[in-house]
């Protein structure tokens, strides 16, 4: 076969060259990303071989190899794992992370300090080798075939492709070093990247020339040791292993569960987001071994998606070495680990939240969104996860506030949670529905994710309170006195008119709104839209439109709330039983104030033709104060 030619993905070209801009002074990391993918390899080939022994039949001492030859300007990494064939090179090395990859590049920015963290979130992997060569060479031959593929590429616009020969299975990556990564050609300087970088890898790192072969790694797994002996520098090189990453560690658990089901568990939470925590897959990225076998790194049965943030591995002692990844799914021993797993780290999630509440509120900015996912879906664990759940509320400006803490502050005469719904803190902060609720200091919970629409119907209650939306028409605010220094509201001296109001703007409304009526919750604002009793909040109807409810899902009617002591209304109540030209404009008015409500509440406007003409007309007649 001929030697092809393919051109790069386009965000993959513009990657390399963030890469070698960005990660210049940390290019020792080429070998500890090209070390783990030998790893993976490995592990990935001795989880095929339960089944298949012939695929490791004569060799089954794995491996890595490393190789310097000073004469040609060489580095070798050698692994005698899986291996891949014409397809896997193309798959892998030509192109970055199918799903993502343009957001990805868009995210990057000029500053190469700042893209470090990004690119390492997203992981660099192979591409960290074009920081020291200027040209690379993969050979490689697939576990179970034939025939070996060469892969060729200097970083810079293209690769190619051809037939090779390899004696036995595995990647061999040859790394011609450029003039800037000379100082890599050196045995020792990499002897200590391995001991920094790689001391976790279990399988054995050697020199080809070293006649002993001596392993320079530990080679031993380093969940297995006990946690006095390992040191929190290993903790983070094995956490950038496990979950390709280069930030650091916010937490990490390892702990041993010995008895009638024995596991150990090393397990990490980033320090910041990962690039994919939103992919729809929600897959994790644990890896599963049993009695130090590679098992998988794709079990939904390990850990819930949302604890998809979560790092490391989790080794079994009882276990089936032959189990396959569809007998997991049904073993009931995985899922007392699974259980157990949950527990440990909400446990520890907890203390974190008792001990260190600042440290803590970092944790909930990058990942509360995603814990949040198990107050809906896991309920076993739904009031342990809401326990450690933290929110933005009205009343305390940045700071986030846990469930009890709003408990404690709830004024008298207060029996539910209240809590509004939207896209942004800062437009809820300013929301008319929540007026009459700041008047009597009663606590809000801002909730701007899009899972808030479902845990929050879905649990109900909360020690005994009902959660209760404000933006619902059957809030009563009669029991809690107002703090704002404003008096109840008295019944208005003007209650005909406003009556007759009420009924002027249900007649010139129609059917644009379930009903029409007096308000208890604005203090400010002249009207606000609220959703009837058993109809859906404004946003949820949102969301479920955007995800593809469209046809089934008829657009619900709400409730138009008109504020009985804003001068405009006042005004507007004055003209209702005047006739004529005055109820002209009590129509046009009650059309422009239930399109400002829209706007408000982040709706589009049906027509904005007639908005504009109607409050023109509004206007002419000097209806405005």
């Amino acid at each position: 076969m001929t030697k092809e030619t393919f051109a790069f993905q386009t965000e993959v070209s513009k990657l390399l060259d963030i890469v070698a801009r960005s990660l210049y002074s940390h290019r020792e990391i080429f070998l500890r990303e090209l070390i783990s993918n030998a790893s993976d390899a490995c592990d990935r080939l001795r989880y095929e071989a339960q089944t298949r022994s012939d695929l490791i039949a004569g060799d089954g001492n794995f491996r890595i190899v490393l190789e310097l030859d000073d004469k040609s300007r060489t580095i070798s990494i050698s692994d005698n794992g899986i291996g891949m064939n014409r397809e896997d090179l193309i798959e892998t090395l030509g192109t970055i992370a199918r799903s993502g990859t343009e957001a990805f590049v868009k995210s990057l920015s000029d500053d190469a300090t700042s893209d470090v963290a990004l690119i390492g979130q997203f992981g660099v992997g192979f591409y960290s080798s074009f920081m020291i060569a200027d040209k690379v060479e993969v050979v490689t031959r697939k576990a179970g075939d034939e025939q070996a593929w060469k892969w060729v590429s200097d970083g810079k616009g293209d690769f190619s492709i051809e037939e090779a020969s390899r004696a036995g299975r595995g990647t061999t990556v040859v790394l011609h070093v450029s003039d800037e990564g000379k100082e890599f050609l050196d045995k020792y300087r990499l002897e200590t990247i391995v001991r920094t970088y790689s001391d976790h890898i279990a399988i054995p790192i050697v020199f080809a020339d070293d006649k002993d072969g001596k392993s320079v790694n530990a080679a031993s797994a380093l969940w297995m040791r006990p946690r006095s002996e390992i040191t929190e520098d290993q903790y983070r090189e094995f956490y950038r292993h496990a979950g390709h990453a280069f930030d650091e560690p916010w937490m990490t658990i390892h702990n041993t569960v010995e008895g009638v089901l024995s596991y150990t568990n090393l397990l990490f939470v980033p320090s910041t987001r990962p690039f994919d925590l939103y992919e729809p897959e929600r897959k994790t990225k644990v890896k599963l071994y049993v009695r130090r076998v590679f098992i998988t790194d794709d079990c939904a049965d390990l850990l819930p998606g949302y604890l998809r943030f979560i790092r490391g591995v989790v080794d079994s002692e009882d276990l089936s070495l032959n189990i396959s990844r569809e007998m997991l799914q049904h073993d009931p021993k995985l899922a007392k680990i699974r259980s157990g797993l949950i527990k440990r780290i909400i446990g520890e999630l907890k203390k974190k939240a008792t001990t260190a509440a600042d440290d803590y509120a970092k944790f909930w900015e990058a990942f509360g969104a995603v814990l949040k996912e198990g107050i809906y879906e896991d309920h076993d664990n739904s009031e342990a996860i809401l326990e450690i759940s933290r929110f933005r509320t009205t009343t305390g400006g940045s700071e986030w506030v846990g469930l009890q803490t709003y408990l404690e502050r709830m004024k008298e005469g207060q029996e539910a949670i209240y809590y509004i719904t939207g896209d942004d803190v800062a437009a809820l902060r300013s929301s008319p529905q929540i007026e009459g609720f700041a008047s009597r200091g009663v606590e809000v919970l801002l909730l701007t994710d899009p899972v808030d629409e479902f845990w929050v119907p879905s649990l109900g209650t909360y020690k005994g309170k009902p959660f209760k939306s404000v933006a619902r028409a059957d809030t009563d605010l009669g029991k809690i006195k107002r703090q704002d220094n404003g008096a109840e509201r008295p019944e208005p001296k003007n209650r005909n008119d406003l009556d007759s109001l009420v009924a002027s703007f249900k007649l010139a409304l129609g059917g644009a709104v379930s009903d029409v009526r007096l308000s208890q919750r604005l203090t400010e604002s002249p009207a606000c839209l609220v959703a009837g009793e058993g109809g859906v909040d404004i946003r949820l109807e949102r969301l479920l439109k955007r995800h593809g409810a469209d046809g089934s899902m008829p657009t619900a009617q709400r409730v138009l709330e008109i504020n009985p002591d804003h001068a405009l209304i006042k005004r507007l109540g004055s003209l209702a039983n005047d006739g004529g030209e005055a109820s002209a404009t009590v129509s046009e008015a009650a059309h422009v104030l239930l399109d400002q409500a829209r706007i408000l509440e982040g709706e589009p406007i049906p027509d904005p033709m007639a908005f504009a003409q109607r409050l023109n007309a509004v206007l002419q007649r000097g209806l405005g104060g």
